[in-house]
């Protein structure tokens, strides 16, 4: 097993063209609705077909891509806090030196966080790590055995052709609606009961329809019961009491209330999920501490360690952190110089945020970890620490800002609200990391890699996403625009990117800052969740299979119906799958068949999601070439064309085009997924 690749040139090359493909994938989705996904199963995939062409490849080898990609596809999380700056005017683009630095600093620490508590949550832990063993599953029959290799290269070719089936259609659809504009990617039936308004919402997004077989049935049925509380009950009874004229525009109302009221009730309820889920990993979060210090303690020359036992050495561990804090000081001087405060004001300002971004990275990170092998990396809470870490961090700055007269200029207060986002922004990194990084290397004990090399992937992942992730973040803010922030006047507001965590935790941090936060609602979302978590602890109490998440009903809550709708439609054919499966075997043949079957839609999904997230990024590209030519920010639409052969019907015509395609493609996905179990093993 020594003499096998593992960290080579060829696989780092084409671990970081993986890793621009899904991390431009994941800012655009990130954006759009709010999620990502983990990149790790189609990137192990895509790198066995790759590599399967070069003599020598193996298992460890196809490994350390799939690391390296993981971490950068994850990285892109930094996307739920970023846009802030430009939606509070602070930054009119993404400036590349102070982004490609705060995430790849922030992202480098979140691996080095996470290295000592890989012993003690991934060797000799019970934790399931769902995407972890599912990467190592394939990873492995990939290469199960040399006499069997014929058979490999078509069951890893058929994965390979699932992810391109996946993202072919998805890139066409996604071209037909955002690129031609010929079908609607969503409609809406509005009415009125009295002055009460209701809506009968539906989402075309074939990625957020992934997202949702990818998150399940349990999460699906929360986000719905959130959908229902926000807008089946609250939104009601809020335009009930309203005072608006009998001719107004519905939707217009009742966004105005989801908007002044509803996502408050939300962010509070994810508050509440993110703390409580904090304050029971308490024990593992101390446990991580204590591994951390006995690691930095031991000296690993004095005993022969296990290839597969072997980690970066503390020394190592140390430099690079070393560094990474020099980073992080140079880039808050960067950040904090240009705001005309006094040197002395304006170092105490750079250490406390220095300082913040390390401790609270450094705490949140074996909590994080804790999470991913619990649920996986996808569905892992990562927006509720970032709650919680811009809640904190402006707390900290205004009081500190009363103490040494920062905000005593009203201009100021603009000022101390970017850097909270800014600060919150490095925190973020390292949890997404984290998050990220004992996924990986739970793949990597299963397959016997080398720990450290997985380590410097890692770190390289973090880096090569880093430098793509602001060019990508302005083109798509140049081409579509975000909600409250736009680059130019008369933009079409149905292309805007919601980016919903990043729009509140901007409101959170400006609230704070000018004290006209929201309370009421954020206290009645508070309550809401802790009735929510005390409901689902009475679920697990008596051992059901039903689960009530609170941070899924929070996440209904917050999200508009026409997002969540899709998200719900893919949790339910994750669950109609999974009937389906049972049906056609036995129990004792049930868990093999399943496996198969779901490794299969899993692959579709992960290339919806990539087609999808691809397109929209490319007609981004194509769109800021227009604009900046003097040209239309709609270059390829035909909807005039449409207009001219439908008349005024042009927009009920694109939405049951939409609706259909949607319906065609949902059958499809099941019957794909399903042919699984009509192949040979």
């Amino acid at each position: 097993m020594n003499n096998l690749r593992e960290l080579t040139l060829r696989g780092m090359i084409l671990g970081a063209l993986i890793t621009v493909v899904f991390t431009a994938s994941n800012v655009y989705l990130g954006l759009k609705v709010g999620l990502t996904f983990s990149s790790a199963i189609p990137a192990a995939v895509i790198s066995m077909a790759v590599l399967r062409f070069f003599s020598g490849s193996t298992i460890l080898e196809n490994n350390m891509v799939q690391t390296q990609a993981s971490a950068a596809g994850t990285l892109s999380s930094i996307i739920f806090v970023l846009p802030g700056l430009l939606m509070i005017g602070y930054w009119q683009n993404f400036p590349f030196w102070s982004t490609m630095a705060i995430c790849a600093a922030g992202g480098m620490l979140g691996v080095l966080f996470s290295i000592p508590l890989r012993h003690v949550m991934v060797v000799k832990s019970d934790l399931p790590y769902p995407e972890g063993v599912a990467a190592a599953e394939i990873l492995k029959a990939g290469h199960e055995d040399e006499n069997e290799e014929s058979d490999t290269e078509v069951r890893t070719s058929r994965g390979l052709k699932d992810i391109l089936f996946g993202g072919t259609i998805a890139a066409v659809v996604s071209f037909l609606t955002g690129g031609l504009r010929a079908i609607s990617d969503s409609t809406a039936y509005w009415f009125a009961s009295g002055k009460a308004i209701f809506q009968l919402p539906m989402g075309f997004s074939l990625a957020l329809l992934s997202a949702g077989y990818l998150v399940g049935i349990a999460s699906g049925i929360a986000i719905l019961i959130g959908n229902l509380i926000a807008w089946g009950v609250a939104i009601p009874v809020l335009s009930s009491m309203a005072d608006y004229p009998a001719g107004a525009d519905l939707s217009d109302v009742a966004m105005g209330l989801w908007a002044s009221n509803i996502r408050f009730i939300g962010a509070g309820t994810l508050a509440i999920a993110a703390i409580w889920t904090l304050l029971s990993l308490i024990k593992p979060v101390i446990e991580g501490l204590k591994i951390s210090f006995r690691s930095l303690k031991s000296e690993n020359g004095q005993q022969k360690i296990e290839r597969t036992e072997q980690d970066l050495s503390p020394k190592t561990i140390l430099l690079i952190m070393a560094a990474m804090l020099i980073i992080l000081v140079v880039t808050f001087y960067g950040f904090v110089s240009d705001s005309g405060l006094s040197e002395g004001v304006a170092w105490s300002l750079i250490i406390c945020a220095v300082l913040f971004a390390f401790i609270m990275g450094f705490l949140v990170a074996a909590a994080c970890g804790y999470m991913a092998g619990l649920v996986g990396s996808s569905a892992s809470p990562i927006s509720g620490i970032g709650i919680i870490a811009v809640t904190v961090i402006s707390l900290l700055l205004l009081g500190l800002g009363e103490i040494n007269g920062m905000l005593d200029h009203a201009a100021n207060g603009q000022f101390a609200t970017a850097l909270a986002l800014f600060t919150t922004a490095a925190v973020l990194a390292i949890a997404t990391i984290s998050n990220d990084n004992l996924q990986d290397l739970k793949t990597g004990y299963l397959v016997k890699a080398t720990p450290w090399r997985q380590q410097v992937a890692l770190l390289i992942g973090c880096v090569v996403g880093a430098i793509v992730i602001a060019p990508v973040l302005d083109i798509l803010y140049q081409a579509y625009g975000f909600t409250g922030a736009m680059p130019r006047a008369g933009m079409d507001t149905s292309q805007v990117l919601a980016a919903p965590q990043a729009t509140l935790m901007t409101t959170i941090a400006t609230g704070i800052f000018s004290h006209k936060l929201e309370w009421n609602m954020i206290i009645i979302g508070l309550i809401l969740g802790a009735v929510i978590i005390v409901i689902d602890l009475l679920l697990a109490k008596r051992q059901s299979k039903f689960r009530l998440p609170a941070l899924a009903v929070g996440m209904g809550i917050y999200l508009p119906p026409v997002i969540t709708t899709p998200l719900i439609i893919g949790s339910v054919l994750s669950w109609l799958i999974r009937r389906m499966v049972a049906k056609r075997t036995s129990q004792a043949e049930f868990k093999k068949a399943y496996q198969k079957v779901d490794r299969k839609a899993t692959l579709i999904a992960s290339g919806l999601i990539v087609g999808e997230s691809l397109v929209g990024v490319i007609l981004a590209v194509c769109i800021v070439l227009s604009i900046s030519s003097g040209y239309s920010d709609a270059p390829l639409s035909i909807s005039s064309w449409m207009g001219e052969v439908f008349g005024t019907q042009v927009g009920v015509v694109e939405q049951l085009f939409g609706l259909i395609l949607f319906v065609v493609i949902c059958i499809s996905f099941v019957r794909r997924a399903m042919s699984a179990m009509k192949t040979k093993k």
